[in-house]
């Protein structure tokens, strides 16, 4: 029987709590601090940065390292400990309550020039900084941020999530007379930005380009994946990341919870390490459950925008591009809306005269046929219909999008459904429904769809095939020549959509 106490990392536990802010576990945060060079944590003139700290846990396992790092250059304990402290460790804390808590988790007190800090301060807040400050309107948005003045614009006393670091534009004043070598952190994801359904505004991207601007030799953060497929403000973001030759290492978590256990984020996370100096290939670690995979390549496959996050999927993605004829099965795809209607439009149960039976969410029904206002000639032509959002959470394999289904002449649908299509006849419908429902469709919409949204750009990478007859995986396994492990891999991936 184990007699020993049983006392968790109180870190730890916080990270396991439910919040609007994602804490970072301890073992998360030396996971990342172990792609720094470990010669950082040996010299008293390395300094870090952790300009979003919320517990502290990124401030305290370096203080932790440096302390191990720097016994022989100091050798002793208290002229170390107030050496790092004072000189080589920094942080800006998101809000108040942060504050309180990096501080003592670093300071062992939540007052750095109280009697209990380990080393004293002149000032309660250290080298831990947190200011209230505020929102800038401009029509309606903050300027930095874009919060929503709706939402956020609040009293002197209410917390107001106006980020320091990113709240300004010369990040340098926090800390005027430093420069930093390593920045590091887990900076706030998302803000509500007043839109609809809970709609948020991505922040995390702003929290990277700060840090960029002070120009450290590294930078390493964990944020959303969302990003690889822009959208929402990030296709600038993303397209500088993408081609930036100085983020040598990527660790993809496909599932958020390997990563953040209890935590769901749609489209999973990543961490990187941006190295200022050293220009080269990245090394991209993709994480399944209990399986890496390791690839050096550039993180843009030839004639891509977006970043193609599984390794294994790479070879075959190349086999697929290279086969003479390659055309994308976008050419069949519709747009959002693609009979100009939202998902409420004025609907009616009953049939009659001038009215076009509608396929919407929760039930279908009938909408006028005046208020169709785009591709009107679909109406009388064979198509196919498909989800425009398919969501899934757990374990793979994945369906990754609905089940398509025949789309008679005479119907239309809401923006719920995109349409394929439309085709000549059934029978051409139905073979493409098959092409659908294979795994080789299905894993190829997998690579570009980091979310439940899928648009027409999810299936860029999928071939457009021969409707006039059905397709079954085997065949195209044969057609584009994949080996064993390509398709043991695939259907590791993709459950069977019957």
């Amino acid at each position: 029987m184990n007699t020993q106490p049983y006392n968790p990392d109180v870190l730890n536990c916080l990270a396991n709590l439910s919040n609007d802010e994602v804490f970072t576990p301890p073992e998360l945060a030396n996971k990342m601090l172990d792609l720094l060079p470990q010669e950082l944590f040996e010299s008293p003139d390395t300094t870090f940065l952790a300009p979003f700290t919320k517990s502290g846990v990124f401030l305290r396992e370096i203080v932790k390292r440096l302390d191990k790092g720097l016994e022989k250059v100091i050798p002793d304990r208290q002229q170390r400990i107030d050496h790092i402290l004072h000189h080589q460790v920094f942080g800006i804390a998101i809000t108040e309550l942060t504050s309180l808590l990096a501080r003592r988790s670093v300071y062992c007190s939540k007052e750095a020039n109280s009697e209990y800090s380990i080393s004293k301060f002149d000032t309660a807040s250290g080298n831990i900084l947190y200011k209230n400050i505020y929102h800038t309107w401009e029509n309606g948005k903050c300027k930095y941020c874009g919060a929503s003045q709706a939402v956020y614009d609040r009293g002197s006393e209410a917390e107001q999530y106006a980020y320091m670091f990113i709240h300004t534009d010369n990040p340098k004043q926090f800390f005027p007379n430093m420069k930093f070598d390593v920045i590091v952190g887990n900076p706030p994801y998302q803000m509500d930005d007043g839109g609809s359904k809970a709609s948020a505004k991505p922040l995390y991207h702003l929290f990277v380009e700060q840090a960029m601007k002070l120009n450290p030799k590294y930078l390493s953060m964990i944020i959303p994946a969302r990003w690889y497929a822009g959208g929402k403000g990030l296709d600038a973001f993303r397209d500088k990341m993408l081609t930036d030759s100085r983020l040598r290492v990527l660790v993809d978590y496909f599932d958020a919870n390997d990563c953040f256990p209890g935590i769901d984020i749609s489209g999973g996370v990543c961490y990187f390490l941006w190295d200022r100096d050293n220009k080269g290939l990245c090394n991209v670690i993709s994480m399944r459950k209990n399986t890496t995979n390791e690839m050096t390549r550039k993180l843009l496959e030839e004639g891509e925008e977006s970043f193609i996050r599984f390794n294994q999927a790479i070879s075959i993605l190349r086999k697929v591009k290279a086969k003479e004829g390659f055309k994308s099965f976008t050419q069949v795809v519709s747009s959002r809306k693609p009979f100009g209607l939202d998902t409420k439009p004025q609907l009616v149960k009953q049939s009659s005269p001038g009215y076009v039976f509608t396929y919407a969410y929760p039930d279908n029904a009938y909408v006028k046929e005046q208020n169709i206002s785009l591709n009107k000639d679909w109406v009388s032509e064979h198509k196919v219909f498909i989800s425009y959002a398919y969501g899934e959470r757990g374990d793979f394999p994945y369906f990754v999008i609905g089940k398509p289904f025949y789309g008679a002449p005479q119907t239309c649908c809401t923006e719920t459904y995109l349409v394929i299509g439309p085709f000549t006849s059934q029978e051409k419908c139905e073979n493409c429904m098959s092409y659908m429902r294979t795994n080789f469709f299905r894993f190829l919409v997998l690579l570009k769809k980091n979310t439940q949204h899928a648009t027409s750009k999810v299936y860029e990478i999928v071939p457009l095939q021969d409707f006039s007859h059905p397709w079954t995986d085997e065949m195209l396994y044969k057609k584009y020549n994949l080996s064993e492990e390509e398709i043991a891999f695939i259907e590791s991936m993709i459950r069977p959509m019957e």
